[in-house]
């Protein structure tokens, strides 16, 4: 998700094939509904900490 976040701030178009992504989720979702959240607040983090580099802000 860090990188589907920061490659979106950049403006690149990922190529990661996203059925296969999205798989691996459903077995995680399936055992913790609240997982998919708990990994997007840390991707969006260590998204915006990576983005600070990119701005020359560090």
């Amino acid at each position: 998700m860090a990188s589907a976040f920061t490659c979106a701030s950049l403006g690149i178009a990922p190529t990661v094939r996203h059925a296969d992504y999205i798989g691996s989720w459903l077995s995680v979702l399936r055992n913790d509904e609240k997982a998919i959240f708990r990994a997007a607040s840390q991707a969006s983090k260590a998204s915006d900490y990576l983005m600070t580099f990119a701005r020359g802000e560090q």
